[in-house]
């Protein structure tokens, strides 16, 4: 999750009208949200990468936020199955939309399964941990297992925090920066997450109290050390710094901040390589 991102796939905006709906904070500007749309194509064209853009899906404002609705190894995709079920509908677009892309389908997931990608963190390249919340459920990580059977998983308990209609993702929590480094809210952390990433010997750059609520903790590794992050957030960005992390940041009053989809939610990466 931290090494060069050489590929990656996002989604434009579509309709804004049904934000109440899905649960947005308010509703973005239909114009300024592809206007902060591009201007992040932009930035991770700059940093290197080639950023596949899908189009569209006006029935599902948050078809934005790609990373839920796939997981993508390096053999291939597996299609989850959003325990929001408004965002169901995601999974067939971006079936399609990875098969026009050369992306191979490993699996998909089905009912009773739910599983967002969201709630899945690498440790490595055969290592991953699973959050069990109200969006992955119990169904879903034996599907996972299942789908991945080569791959070393954990499980780890999510806390309850808002509740079943505010989305508490694993990665709501932690992004690595690093094979050695991470950036958490500690008092939300799965003890056991916290436990494994100690044995492996990863440092913790902590988000402050008051800026967990504004998506300190969800940035995009765009390389070892080089981090993608929501504009904002001063004081995480101070200590992040203070580690010899790159800071990058882009716009998203409407793309982000309303939605609550920083820009890990925003993308799906494709391909890293070292």
């Amino acid at each position: 999750m931290t090494a060069p991102l050489r590929r990656v796939f996002l989604r434009r905006p579509g309709g804004v009208e049904r934000w109440r709906e899905f649960g947005w904070r308010a509703k973005p500007d239909p114009v300024r949200i592809v206007e902060e749309h591009e201007a992040l194509v932009a930035v991770l064209e700059a940093a290197g990468a080639e950023v596949v853009v899908g189009e569209p899906l006006d029935s599902a404002l948050d078809a934005i936020y790609v990373h839920d609705p796939a997981a993508v190894t390096s053999r291939g995709a597996v299609l989850l199955r959003p325990g929001k079920e408004l965002r169901q509908v995601e999974v067939g677009a971006i079936e399609r939309d990875f098969r026009a892309a050369g992306i191979d389908v490993l699996a998909r997931l089905e009912a009773p399964a739910t599983a967002e990608g969201g709630d899945m963190l690498w440790l490595d390249g055969q290592t991953l941990v699973v959050g069990r919340g109200y969006r992955t459920n119990d169904a879903g990580i034996d599907a996972l297992r299942a789908a991945l059977p080569d791959v070393d998983g954990a499980a780890v308990d999510l806390p309850h925090y808002h509740g079943r209609d505010e989305v508490m993702h694993m990665l709501s929590v932690i992004s690595p920066l690093a094979d050695d480094l991470a950036i958490v809210y500690l008092p939300l952390m799965p003890v056991r997450l916290v436990e494994l990433l100690e044995q492996r010997g990863v440092g913790f750059v902590e988000v402050p109290d008051d800026e967990f609520e504004s998506m300190a903790c969800n940035v995009l590794a765009l390389a070892p050390r080089l981090a993608l992050a929501l504009d904002g957030n001063p004081e995480t960005r101070r200590r992040l710094e203070a580690v010899g992390v790159e800071v990058v940041v882009y716009p998203g009053e409407e793309l982000s901040r309303k939605g609550d989809g920083g820009p890990t939610c925003l993308t799906r990466p494709l391909n890293r390589t070292a």
